[in-house]
């Protein structure tokens, strides 16, 4: 394998999904922690094809750079280190179990993931971006490509927010979080029977929200347990060494757009 850099924020969302990934893949690449609510995704050396970052689904998210093209998106990148690695178990081999993992993976991006970093961001980093002086804000927004992921940092800088998409927000978690507790009604340990991509990734989005929206998770014992089995794991445990801060379940930066799976 060429030389490649995993740059991350905080062990946390996609963040945490990837290191784990990673840990779990064995596979030996070097870990880069950038501040994400600083820009510095955008100033990778190095750095030649960014489209796939520049576009990414899920916004401010981790970023494998090799021979000069970003990776990106933390399926994906997940699914890049179980290949690489000849297959760690990240993935089923049977061709309907991969489907179905891959359709639960698209949900927790496209449904969970904008909920989770809509109620974080508002929780945890407004304060961090409304307080930047007008240069240093203005210079990340210059660098981010997509403008739906630029007008999501500006609301966040003007602490503009949206009561009901706050609300559906918050809906859309305890769903989720009713999903997993559904999932394991027949005993299985892991959500694909198997330990997965699911589970890290559906893991990595719910995990700030055992804080930030307890309510949610009231009397779902079953969801619970499965993820205080992904707590111990040893590749979350390693995800996690990387934190540079006391509580990386509080770090956030803007995220995906709500506008998918209703």
């Amino acid at each position: 394998m060429a030389t490649a850099i995993l740059y991350h924020g905080e062990p946390n969302g996609p963040s945490l999904s990837v290191l784990a990934a990673l840990a779990e893949s064995g596979l030996d690449i070097e870990c880069r922690s950038i501040n994400l609510l600083k820009g510095e995704r955008y100033t990778l050396p190095g750095a030649e094809q960014t489209l796939a970052s520049d576009m990414a689904v899920e916004g401010e998210g981790p970023v494998l750079l090799k021979d000069g093209e970003t990776m990106s998106e933390a399926v994906f990148l997940a699914q890049y280190f179980d290949d690489a690695a000849g297959s760690c178990g990240l993935q089923p081999k049977d061709a309907y179990a991969h489907w179905e993992m891959m359709m639960w993976c698209r949900q927790t991006t496209e449904r969970l993931a904008p909920a989770v970093a809509y109620i974080g961001n508002l929780a945890t980093s407004q304060s961090v971006v409304g307080a930047m002086d007008e240069a240093e804000f203005s210079a990340i927004a210059k660098s981010v490509f997509s403008d739906d992921l630029r007008e999501r940092w500006q609301d966040l800088r003007d602490n503009r927010v949206d009561a009901a998409k706050l609300e559906d927000s918050k809906t859309k978690v305890a769903q989720f979080v009713e999903r997993v507790e559904e999932k394991l009604a027949d005993g299985r340990e892991w959500l694909m029977g198997d330990f997965s991509i699911a589970d890290l990734e559906t893991f990595a989005w719910l995990r700030p929200m055992a804080a930030l929206e307890a309510a949610a998770f009231k009397g779902k014992l079953r969801a619970a347990a499965w993820m205080e089995r992904l707590e111990q794991r040893p590749c979350i445990k390693a995800a996690l060494a990387h934190a540079t801060v006391d509580d990386p379940s509080h770090a956030f930066a803007p995220g995906p757009e709500i506008n998918r799976w209703g």
